[in-house]
């Protein structure tokens, strides 16, 4: 098997083994902000860039000068603002806390305006002010750092923020939260556009896990709890195994050998979320690798990942992605015949 290092692209030829991809390539732009911060400016041309061809990444800057990173240098890049207006996606990495402003400057609102209306737009972390700042996200629902939640919105009290989130997908707006949630929206993308089979070698690629469970609530302050050694994590794959089988509330506490109070109180902590809903969330997805992949009617889908009937499944993919299993199968089979 090809072994990749950090920072360096798959071999084209690694695409081959999978079938040659000769279908349309979508262009990435990545506008690099004054104070942006380093880690997350790669991170679109490392997700993207592992995609075996399907993704051209470009990265600029609003007038094609050099910006000052958050850190002790300063970045070059190959392209200006100009190059904005042939992206297909376009990526904002987070900058520093101390370029944070209400109004845009107008070279960045000058650089927003460049973009096509029928473009993708992603924010990372304090991207979402930019976006916010412009407008973009008036009425919509949006996330960024948990952190920021707060001065997010008082500066934009029209914005819906969900802070408890990794990401959200708004259709031609997508925000996320801080840092590796970058990598989880532009996996997220990759996923959407190809399917979870690419996604997953992407992610392997890149050694990240191709998903990741709960929200932001895992990751914000909270009191330590007293120390224990038990967990829930070996629970949680124990369920990843069995997730054609009923499994109740019950069943995951007596397998973690707690009491079903303690249990739900854990495992929200640990995954953000109850478990009844990480349960949910997991057989969704499961379902969808299975509608990708496989051509097996939507009822046996069903009972593959745990949902008693196909309109059970039908109800709750709707309520995660708003399509039904027929439309959803059919994107996914018409991008691997592409």
């Amino acid at each position: 098997m090809l072994q990749t290092h950090c920072g360096e692209r798959p071999d084209p030829t690694e695409s081959s083994r999978h079938g040659e991809y000769d279908g349309p390539v979508e262009r990435v732009v990545v506008l690099a902000l004054d104070g942006v911060y380093p880690f997350e400016l790669g991170i679109p041309n490392r997700v993207f860039g592992s995609a075996e061809g399907r993704y051209e990444i470009l990265t600029c800057t609003v007038d094609g000068q050099p910006v000052r990173s958050s850190s002790d240098f300063s970045i070059t890049v190959e392209h200006g603002p100009e190059t904005l207006r042939t992206a297909d996606t376009v990526v904002i990495p987070p900058f520093a806390l101390s370029q944070l402003s209400e109004d845009l400057p107008e070279a960045v609102a000058g650089a927003l305006r460049a973009i096509r209306p029928d473009a993708r737009i992603v924010s990372i972390c304090t991207g979402a002010f930019v976006l916010a700042a412009a407008g973009m996200l008036a009425g919509r629902r949006a996330t960024t750092h948990w952190q920021l939640a707060p001065l997010f919105r008082k500066m934009f009290p029209d914005v819906d923020l969900d802070a408890d989130v990794l990401f959200v997908d708004e259709d031609s707006l997508l925000t996320s939260a801080g840092a590796a949630s970058g990598v989880d929206v532009c996996l997220h993308l990759v996923r959407k556009d190809h399917g979870s089979e690419l996604a997953n070698r992407v992610a392997r690629s890149c050694v990240v896990p191709p998903w990741r469970d709960g929200g932001q609530a895992q990751y914000i302050e909270q009191p330590v709890p007293e120390p224990s050694t038990a967990g829930t994590a070996a629970t949680r794959h124990w369920a990843l195994e069995r997730l054609g089988e009923p499994l109740t509330l019950a069943d995951l506490a007596a397998h973690a050998r707690m009491s079903l109070r303690t249990f739900a109180r854990r495992f929200n902590d640990e995954v953000g979320m109850s478990p009844g809903r990480w349960l949910i969330q997991q057989r969704v997805i499961r379902a969808r690798q299975l509608l990708e992949a496989s051509d097996l009617p939507v009822d046996r889908i069903a009972g593959e990942v745990g949902f008693a009937t196909g309109t059970s499944l039908r109800q709750h993919l709707h309520a995660a992605i708003g399509v039904s299993p027929g439309a959803y199968r059919r994107t996914f089979q018409a991008a691997r015949q592409s």
